[in-house]
Parts: structure tokens; C-alpha cells; sequence
């Protein structure tokens, strides 16, 4: 059973922000529009976090690719009072919209703050519209949204294995963040496979979890910058 997992290197990360347009296209993320930007209501399946350290003028900023952490042990799941999200045999922490009531209670309950409560009616402006990805559904207003690890790719992959009459190799599965970042600073794939270059790099010495103390257990793992 495969366990899929993502290592971003932070030295190799130039924060062009790719990946936040690529999962925003891929994954039909509506626009919260001015009003709702100022009121803190973006949505970003793939957020860029700013870290600053020291005082001025001897400060040192760096920035982090955050999309879901897809933990093993994720509070999430835990609150849900009606289970629209859950953990699958793989690992991939899923979101079912059709089910969400918009309590939100997950969203209080998730360390990284990677879940978005869904504030208004999906909109997009112009032909944007007329380019929406029909393997994603489009999330109505009032329930909560996060990154899949685009699970419909996962799904498309197989489909196209078995028509073939053959095994799916974990290279053919990438999310979108993953296949657009030029410098590939973001690595997917499967973190059970120890031959695995995400396994691989996963073990590395520079690799560490956000708030790890937490026991979360993370999939997604960091490559400490500068060493």
C-alpha cells in the first residue's frame, strides 16, 4: 500500500509562487474578490508563509510552501461531527463537500490553518469561467475546502493502469504544485517505497515537520535551507 508524501527543499524554493496559480487552476479555487481579501477570506489550497527572524535592519526573511500536511494523526478527522473528512488506507486526508455541514469545527482544530471556510458563491471572472477543470467539482458556499494532493489525478492515473491491463507506477501520480515547480523544489510520491527519491530524501539530515511536537505526523517534510 503505497503512502504518498511531498518533501519541499527549502534551498531550491525561489517562492515564484507557481505552485499556488497551478493548484488554484487545477483545483477550480475561486476568487474571494476585494471585499472579501480584506476581510481575510482568500482562498489558497497552497499558501506561501512568511517567516521573519531578528530586528531590523538585520532581518532575515524566508518563505514556505504550505499546502494540507496531510498528517497521519490529523485532529481534523477527530472533531467532525458528521465524518465529511477522513483519512484514506493511503494516507491522503480527504474532504467530502457533499457531506460538510460548515461548522468549522475542523477548521479550529487544524494546527497549520490549512482548511477555508467557503464564504461566498464561487466566482470567476470572464472567460476563466470557460476553463475550469471537469475532474474537480466546484465547492458551493458554506462548507470547508482544502488541498486533495489532487486526488482526482491519483484516480485518473489508475483508470488509465487498468485500461492498459497493467500496475500504476507512482511516477505517473503528481500533484499540480508538484509537475509546475521550475526549480523542483517540491517532491511527491511515495513515501513507503525506501528506493523512493521522496522516501530518500525524507531521511535526509535537513529534513524536519512543522510543529512536529504536536504528533501530527506530517507527510509533508521540509529541507531546512543553507546547509
Amino acid at each position: 500500500m503505497p503512502k504518498w508524501g511531498m518533501v519541499i527543499d527549502l534551498d531550491k524554493c525561489t517562492a515564484c509562487k507557481g505552485c499556488v496559480v497551478a493548484c488554484m487552476q487545477e483545483n477550480n479555487v475561486s476568487f474571494a474578490g476585494q471585499k472579501g481579501s480584506d476581510m481575510g477570506r482568500v482562498i489558497h489550497w497552497m499558501d506561501m508563509l512568511t517567516i521573519s527572524e531578528g530586528e531590523y535592519p538585520h532581518i532575515k526573511s524566508s518563505t514556505i510552501p504550505r499546502p494540507c500536511l496531510h498528517c497521519d494523526h490529523p485532529p481534523c478527522i477527530k472533531v467532525c461531527p458528521v465524518g465529511a473528512t477522513y483519512r484514506s488506507p493511503e494516507g491522503i486526508v480527504g474532504q467530502i463537500h457533499a457531506r460538510c455541514i460548515g461548522c468549522r469545527y475542523c477548521t479550529t482544530a487544524c494546527p497549520y490553518t490549512v482548511r477555508y471556510f467557503n464564504w461566498y458563491a464561487p466566482e470567476w471572472p470572464g472567460e476563466m469561467a470557460d476553463a475550469l477543470n471537469p475532474d474537480v467539482s466546484v465547492r458551493p458556499k458554506g462548507v470547508v475546502e482544502k488541498c486533495s494532493f489532487c486526488h482526482h489525478r491519483l484516480i485518473r492515473a489508475r483508470e488509465q493502469a487498468r485500461m492498459e491491463n497493467r500496475e500504476m507506477q507512482p511516477s505517473e501520480y503528481q500533484p499540480a504544485c508538484a509537475e509546475m515547480c521550475p526549480t523542483r523544489a517540491i517532491v511527491f510520491g511515495d513515501l513507503a517505497d525506501p528506493s523512493s527519491e521522496v522516501a530518500t530524501l525524507s531521511r535526509s539530515s535537513r529534513a524536519w515537520r512543522l510543529l512536529e511536537d504536536l504528533g501530527t505526523e506530517p507527510k509533508v517534510i521540509y529541507l531546512r535551507e543553507g546547509d
